[in-house]
């Protein structure tokens, strides 16, 4: 199996988990410092950090899978370096690509997600890199499944549940969080109006401040 899951580190989690229950989303955990939602494709998760730290506010790419010994096998078979490792939170795999990017693919605790999430919402992990056609590769030998590819990014879907795009960049680094919807964004707007949060709509895509964190794309799938 293989699903989106990015971390989204916060000093406000209160804040999120307003935000993304308003989007659609279904808490699914919460061990007050950790805590993770449901989409209806892809899940993300909550860490909690000091107000001010360096990582407060940034989004950590990564990946939840069924087996990560045989998740590691197969993906270093097809050519991407992957290897089992002891992290602070349990055993996970960590990817390395060749342009240095890196992330976790952690065991997901159930193959399915919340039957309650908006069934239209769709997490999107994004992967910066100045070399989109490597990280295409990398993404296929984890498993993930091309949907659009061009010279300046690549898309791809997952088995269960989430989008990972690449995008071209003068550095390598992970982008900030963002979903597509496969409906009406203005839905989703009035949604986010009910519950007091601020957004705007320009073209396809709705923006949504979130204050000290930048702003959280919500894109119309294609």
């Amino acid at each position: 199996m293989l699903r989106v899951r990015p971390v989204q580190f916060t000093s406000d989690i209160a804040g999120w988990k307003h935000l993304l229950s308003a989007l659609g989303l279904v808490c699914v955990a919460d061990h007050g410092a950790w805590v993770e939602f449901d989409s209806g494709a892809g899940r993300i998760a909550l860490h909690r950090t000091a107000l001010g730290s360096p990582d407060d506010g940034t989004t950590v790419f990564g990946v939840e899978v069924g087996d990560l010994a045989e998740f590691a096998r197969r993906t270093t078979a097809d050519g991407t370096r992957a290897e089992l490792i002891d992290a602070d939170h349990g055993q996970a795999v960590r990817i390395v690509a060749q342009d240095g990017f890196s992330f976790l693919a952690d065991k997901a605790a159930s193959r399915s997600t919340s039957p309650e999430a908006d069934p239209r919402l769709a997490v999107v992990g994004t992967w910066l890199t100045p070399d989109v056609q490597q990280a295409a590769r990398e993404l296929r030998n984890i498993g993930a499944r091309p949907r659009h590819m061009s010279t300046g990014a690549a898309d791809f879907t997952t088995k269960n549940g989430g989008i990972l795009v690449v995008r071209k960049s003068a550095e390598t680094a992970a982008g900030g969080l963002a979903f597509e919807y496969d409906g009406d964004l203005a839905a989703v707007d009035t949604r986010l109006a009910a519950a007091g949060l601020g957004s705007a709509m320009v073209g396809s895509v709705l923006t949504i401040p979130f204050p000290g964190e930048g702003t959280i794309r919500v894109a119309s799938a294609p």
